[in-house]
């Protein structure tokens, strides 16, 4: 079991040019604050600005250029902003004010399997890293996760300790995407299902099958599967908005 993490200020600072530059405040072009500015905003370290803007510019965002500062890089327009949050779910559980935990079922770096269309479209004939996870709250089973990674466009993830990080949570920490879909369905829980999360064969669990991307590169496919009654899904909208 793990207590409430909280972000790290690196997550913190990454996030925060991340959500300027994905809701179109910073436009293509935008000259980014100096890293001495940032330095001072966050009260960091050179070294910690350095390296957020050294993975933004690497994951396509921004353009770094000598002497001139970084700026917002200019995307295809084909690229698509998500309309639905990808949640962290220890945070939305430690949020709540219960105890997350998480279980690490498998893991496997593996050729992706002809006959599995969420392996192939992710890696072609290529490898992956596939998981299967557990999420709990206060010691009881919240939800199942089946995860596949794409090490192309993240070849650091085949040196993390997954037992100990949460898939979902690394990437939203660690990982810059431009667009992603969700699917969303109502299932049943078959047995295998039924049995890791401890309730009857045929309990009715909300299923999202989510893929993002970097540009045209995948990141990761999962399929997170929540019990009915423990799982709300809210959009909040205005007049005029998109």
């Amino acid at each position: 079991m793990k207590g409430k993490k909280a972000p790290t200020l690196n997550h913190r600072i990454r996030s925060d040019i991340e959500s300027r530059i994905l809701s179109g405040e910073w436009e293509p072009g935008f000259r980014i604050p100096f890293e001495h500015e940032l330095m001072e905003q966050y009260g960091c370290s050179r070294m910690t600005v350095n390296k957020v803007l050294t993975a933004l510019a690497e994951s396509g965002m921004i353009e770094r250029r000598r002497r001139a500062g970084s700026f917002v890089a200019r995307q295809p327009p084909h690229l698509e902003q998500v309309a639905l949050e990808i949640p962290d779910i220890e945070v939305a559980v430690t949020d709540r004010g219960h105890e997350y935990g998480f279980q690490l079922l498998e893991r496997a770096h593996r050729k992706a399997r002809e006959t599995v269309a969420e392996e192939t479209q992710l890696v072609g004939e290529g490898k992956l890293l596939a998981m299967r996870c557990l999420h709990l709250a206060d010691g009881k089973p919240l939800a199942l996760e089946r995860r596949l990674i794409n090490p192309e466009a993240v070849p650091e993830t085949l040196k993390v300790d997954f037992s100990i990080h949460a898939p979902g949570s690394w990437l939203l920490q660690n990982v810059s995407w431009t667009r992603g879909q969700h699917r969303i369905s109502a299932v049943a829980a078959d047995a295998d299902e039924a049995a890791l999360l401890k309730v009857p064969v045929g309990t009715a669990c909300l299923v999202i099958d989510r893929q993002t991307w970097r540009g045209e590169l995948p990141i990761t496919w999962v399929r997170q599967m929540f019990l009915g009654d423990a799982y709300d899904l809210i959009a909040r909208f205005a007049p005029g908005s998109r």
